[in-house]
């Protein structure tokens, strides 16, 4: 690998983003961090992350909205993003960040074998095969919501 890949993690609750980074970086990440989804953009903008996680309960504009206007920029369309909500599969949140492009959805509180598996997942992949995998991941999302 020619070196550590870099994850935004995209979280407005202090708490649980500090955790993220925790275990992100004990596990060999480099980590960034925004609250909101407008920092969200500009983060992910400014730093091209390998893949971001993206809570969907946001203070300014929600992660499906952030979600789609990261998949609308050329320089930002290829990363990958992880949906992160406490919302149920059926809610309208969670099936807008499908469409909008989210590749997986983790529900809260987030296993964190769950949350390695998908990682491991998408930053090893070609990006043809990620493509393959987000349009599988769009037909079946996780059955159980927890929060």
């Amino acid at each position: 690998m020619a070196g550590k890949k870099k994850i935004l993690i995209v979280e407005d609750n202090s708490e649980i983003r500090r955790l993220m980074v925790f275990f992100l970086e004990r596990v060999g990440y480099d980590v960034v961090e925004a609250a909101t989804g407008l920092a969200a953009i500009e983060q992910a903008s400014a730093t091209l992350p390998d893949l971001i996680t993206m809570d969907l309960g946001l203070p300014d504009i929600p992660g499906d909205e952030a979600t789609a206007r990261l998949k609308a920029d050329p320089s930002t369309k290829h990363i990958p993003v992880i949906a992160i909500t406490a919302y149920y599969k059926e809610a309208p949140l969670v099936e807008s960040a499908v469409a909008a492009g989210a590749c997986e959805v983790l529900h809260k509180p987030i296993a964190i074998r769950s949350l390695e598996d998908a990682l491991r997942r998408l930053l090893t992949v070609t990006p043809k095969r990620k493509r393959a995998s987000a349009a599988r991941n769009q037909q079946s999302l996780p059955t159980t919501a927890h929060g």
